[in-house]
Order: structure tokens, then C-alpha cells, then sequence
């Protein structure tokens, strides 16, 4: 599962909240990595949705509907501790 930019952020976000609140240092450390490790993924998010937005500028329509029934059904399997299903 691909996590959004929105959500990395809003999850930094309570994390800085929760270490600057908090009244207990190991509180204060904890949240504050996790707010950090939120922000390295925001970060990832944010290139991945740029990416995804490039592919969908450049790609003429008839091409990205072919490789998206593609991409489905090599990783949509029935028996999923088969392997993928073979187009």
C-alpha cells in the first residue's frame, strides 16, 4: 500500500504535537523519530506523486489503459502463495 503525502504530513504533524506536549522524555524522543521517519516518507510520497504525474502527462491514452490491465493482472493472483499470474 502506497501511503500519500497528505497523510505522511498529517502524521508528522501529530508527532511533532506529541513530543512537544508530552511531559515525559522518552515521549519527547519517540515521537520525535517518528515524526522524523513521517517526514523521510512524506518525502518518498511526494516524489513517487510526482512521478506518477510525469508517466500520466506524457503517456497517450490508449497506452496507459493497456499497461494498467497489464500491471493488474500480473499482480492479481486467486492463490496468491502461487506467484503472479502469467498474462
Amino acid at each position: 500500500m502506497e501511503l500519500s503525502s497528505i497523510l505522511c504530513r498529517a502524521q508528522e504533524g501529530a508527532q511533532r504535537d506529541r513530543a512537544a506536549s508530552a511531559s515525559l522524555e522518552n515521549v519527547r524522543i519517540v515521537a520525535t523519530k517518528a515524526a522524523i521517519a513521517w517526514g523521510l516518507e512524506a518525502v518518498a510520497a511526494e516524489h513517487r506523486e510526482a512521478r506518477h504525474a510525469r508517466r500520466a502527462k506524457a503517456e497517450p491514452e490508449g497506452l496507459r489503459a493497456e499497461r494498467s490491465c497489464t500491471e493488474r493482472e500480473a499482480t492479481f493472483s486467486e492463490n496468491p502463495d502461487r506467484g503472479f499470474v502469467q498474462p
